[in-house]
């Protein structure tokens, strides 16, 4: 029940240029044309309850079901050394009873009625979505509106709870390769803010974490006034606001987390770090540090990374992996982030190849951006492949869901969401040139290096 949310890990694989003409534009046409019966502001009715939650509703009554979806401003940037992972502990524990809905009981409600549920936890959110037919909608309120309310921090069933987040860090982080990299990336790249420490957290605090602890946490991280809630699909303004009102609204306010004041403290130089871990081939993440999700220079970046690696004809996925063969894959990642945060290139050398030779492809096509102006043909192709992932997202409910959610609480407003296009199309080949230019550069960049060592033999 437990991954990391990314609005840009879905990546849309494409065939080379020559095909972006007619058919790449009937795509995006269908796809807006599906998205058109509700991407209007005035589809999504939003009221504040009087304790502080944001309640946005949109209807859709296409099928009988319904996506409900809580945001919670809490995760691993709001804790502090001594306490790391405890908003990850909290999805975890979050399932396992409260006053009214004993142990185990959450889940087996939803199965009962037919709906399904998820959570998970970043650096800045912890979210919980439920899917359900619309008439279990009662239900989830009730359920929903006890484990906000009265958690039971039972010691037998915390104490499990602790062992089995400590269990998905091992496997996670500890026996993964690619995650005992990421995480020590992270640490190298952040010195001074919370993204220094991983959202799981580090082993020494989960065997540590009081009963105090864990109480001031979810008193402070899960207070409603610290919420978004977001429910679309088969259902009523009306309907939904008074059960809100019913269940949700007569949970107290409480003081939300302190303000994270610390900024990280500008690069002044290439930083690298080498892992020697049992491995079969190496592995390779360049992080460049980039603003926050925000910030003006969003869309530009979006378009870069999915020019850069997005696809079979992207730049570095067409002369690192066809033509040169260099690496076995080559991908990116900019996860949505509150504070400025980091894009990460990660590369996966064949075998018999030098970590370095790919290092060095991949940082002669990144001058080669900064130095020379995007082509219309290409900048265009980025241009679909991100309306098109976008419009993909809008026709599930689910989808909508998380998507009205994620701009409330990145953007400040979910309003944004319905500007995307206009945002995207405002991007010029000078945009993704300038930002080339000001984050992908040697000072502001980090280098985690993989690299395999003989698997030891134990008497």
């Amino acid at each position: 029940m437990c991954h990391i949310d990314d609005r840009r890990s879905v990546k849309v694989f494409v065939n080379p240029p020559f095909c972006y003409g007619i058919r790449m534009r009937l795509l995006i046409a269908g796809l807006c044309l599906a998205a058109l019966g509700w991407a209007q502001p005035a589809a999504v009715h939003t009221e504040t309850l009087q304790n502080g939650m944001k309640v946005l509703i949109q209807e859709d009554h296409n099928i009988p079901n319904v996506a409900l979806y809580f945001f919670f401003r809490i995760g691993s940037r709001n804790e502090h050394s001594g306490t790391t992972g405890l908003s990850h502990f909290f999805e975890h524990m979050m399932f396992n009873g409260a006053k009214k809905y004993g142990p185990k009981q959450f889940d087996n409600q939803m199965e009962k009625n037919g709906g399904n549920n998820n959570a998970y936890t970043t650096e800045d959110t912890t979210v919980y979505t439920d899917w359900f037919p619309r008439s279990a909608l009662e239900l989830m309120m009730d359920m929903e509106s006890d484990r906000i309310r009265d958690l039971a921090l039972d010691p037998k069933i915390v104490e499990s709870e602790r062992g089995v987040v400590y269990s998905e860090r091992r496997l996670s982080v500890d026996n993964s390769n690619f995650g005992v990299l990421a995480e020590q990336l992270n640490a190298a790249a952040f010195i001074a803010h919370p993204y220094h420490w991983p959202v799981v957290g580090w082993p020494s605090d989960i065997e540590s974490w009081t009963m105090d602890d864990l109480q001031k946490h979810f008193r402070m991280g899960y207070a409603p006034n610290n919420c978004v809630m977001v429910a679309v699909g088969d259902v009523s303004n009306a309907e939904v606001m008074g059960l809100a009102r019913k269940y949700l609204e007569p949970i107290p306010r409480q003081e939300p987390p302190p303000p994270v004041r610390t900024k990280e403290p500008e690069q002044l130089g290439e930083k690298r770090v080498v892992v020697r871990k049992s491995a079969q081939l190496p592995i390779e993440l360049i992080a460049y540090h980039v603003p926050e999700t925000k910030s003006a220079d969003d869309a530009p970046l979006d378009v870069l990374e999915t020019l850069l690696v997005h696809g079979q004809s992207s730049r570095l996925y067409s002369r690192l992996v066809d033509k040169e063969q260099l690496v076995l894959n080559v991908n990116a990642r900019r996860q949505n982030s509150l504070d400025p945060g980091l894009l990460v290139f990660n590369l996966a050398p064949r075998s018999g190849v030098e970590p370095a030779r790919a290092e060095k492809a991949l940082f002669e096509e990144l001058e080669r951006l900064r130095a020379t102006p995007v082509g219309e043909q290409e900048l265009r192709k980025a241009k679909n492949q991100l309306l098109a992932d976008h419009y993909r997202q809008l026709k599930t409910i689910a989808g909508r869901a998380n998507l009205l959610g994620i701009y409330e609480v990145y953007y400040g407003d979910y309003q944004k969401l319905f500007t995307v296009e206009q945002t995207l199309e405002a991007v010029t080949a000078a945009d993704v040139q300038r930002v080339a230019r000001q984050y992908l550069t040697e000072n502001n960049r980090t280098i985690a290096t993989l690299i395999p060592t003989a698997k030891e033999i134990r008497p």
